[in-house]
């Protein structure tokens, strides 16, 4: 897709290939459609690795991508970024809300050297260019996250603690070894090790406890009999809610192949955001308001049909989406949107607002009426981006001796 979230290539795949393997194959055919003005592709964490990296150095176009939390560079940029505390700042939005604070991203660009695979299958290390991004949004979201993961998991210490707790040892050394176990230092049950708490921290010890042993006969003991006590052996366990450090959320990693002489860091930024703006909607309007209807297709000429019909209806519905954005940002205009005037209405908008208009045409006599109700000045502010004649939506028009032959979009 565009930066307008324009398609511009289609590909039917069978969904057997994983999407490390796809991607590289993807974005090797996009480059291979050599469209005028391309800067670079963005793209997900998927599109990270050596081969792609490869690829776009060997055909020097530039690449933005999301590097995967399982990355090693990443957590190490990330604990650089860390260590160095105050970043400049790159970004500054306003708040969704007016209770919201300002949403800020404060970062800094590094160049690292990272293994890459070129066409012929050759392996070598190159530089690239990784930006170390906090987000105070993303930190706030995560720490909601985190608290409400740990009240749940919260639930289940208190159940295990008591299970554990409630359990007696003959010795010591049986003891010791259910710390291991429930450490997860023992070998686990049917091969599975036990999964260490994630929010809290168990801290296991040994309590050895005098309990008074059953005598053999019945009746009141004599005053010179001593007491017999058996010591038993018990675990304790304080969970301890582990609390993050405030810089510990919020963090993100991105990789480029452009040079800082080409792309700034917040530009970098700025075009990795805008695919959420621009792109990813394109792909929810498929999946939702677009959604097929479950249909037996067996021949792969038949899927590629739907499959391109549904990516034109996707360029239809793109197109107005980018028109109706255009004309309303070079006039200085607005259209009602769900939540008040709006310059940037998505396509769902726009045909939403068109929902109250009707338009009636009553014909006696070989005269035509056509009365048009609930047409706005919004409407034909929509019809002038579009390209379309306001003449469509005549109010009151009557034309005689004819009927008209066209219809209104």
């Amino acid at each position: 897709m565009s930066s307008d979230g324009l398609p511009l290539r289609l590909g039917v795949r069978d969904g057997n290939t994983s999407d490390s393997t796809e991607t590289p194959i993807a974005i090797e055919e996009c480059v291979a459609l050599g469209l005028d003005g391309m800067r670079g592709i963005v793209a997900d964490s998927k599109a990270y690795c050596k081969r792609t990296l490869g690829l776009c150095l060997e055909q020097r176009v530039g690449l933005i991508t999301l590097v995967p939390r399982t990355c090693a560079v990443r957590q190490e940029v990330e604990a650089w970024g860390q260590q160095h505390g105050a970043l400049p700042l790159l970004l500054e939005k306003p708040g969704r809300t007016r209770q919201e604070p300002p949403r800020r991203w404060h970062g800094q660009s590094v160049v690292r050297r990272v293994p890459v695979e070129y066409a012929d299958g050759r392996l070598d290390v190159a530089e690239s260019r990784f930006l170390v991004v906090h987000s105070s949004q993303l930190a706030h979201q995560a720490a909601v996250a985190y608290a409400a993961a740990q009240a749940k998991e919260a639930e289940r210490v208190a159940a295990h603690v008591q299970h554990v707790e409630a359990q007696w040892f003959a010795c010591a050394a049986d003891a010791e070894a259910a710390i291991a176990e429930y450490e997860g230092r023992g070998q686990g049950r049917r091969g599975r090790k036990p999964r260490p708490w994630r929010y809290h921290g168990l801290h296991y010890r040994v309590e050895a406890v005098n309990v008074p042993q059953k005598r053999a006969r019945r009746g009141r003991p004599p005053k010179a009999e001593a007491p017999q006590v058996e010591v038993r052996y018990r675990l304790v366990v304080p969970p301890e809610a582990l609390v993050p450090s405030e810089d510990a959320h919020g963090w993100t990693v991105l990789a480029t192949t452009l040079r800082p002489e080409v792309c700034t860091d917040t530009e970098w930024l700025q075009a990795y955001q805008e695919q959420h703006i621009t792109v990813e909607p394109g792909f929810r309007w498929i999946k939702n308001p677009a959604a097929i209807s479950p249909v037996w297709l067996e021949k792969p000429e038949r899927i590629a049909a739907l499959a391109m019909l549904t990516v034109v209806g996707l360029l239809v519905y793109a197109v107005i989406q980018r028109q109706v954005r255009r004309y309303l940002h070079d006039h200085a205009q607005h259209v009602p949107g769900n939540k008040g005037p709006t310059a940037t209405p998505t396509a769902t908008v726009v045909f939403a607002l068109f929902a109250p208009v009707m338009l009636v045409q009553l014909g006696m006599d070989n005269v035509a009426s056509l009365q048009v109700h609930g047409i706005q000045e919004h409407h034909l502010i929509v019809c002038e981006a579009l390209g379309i004649d306001p003449a469509w939506y005549p109010e009151g028009a009557t034309k005689q001796n004819s009927l008209p032959r066209t219809t209104p979009p």
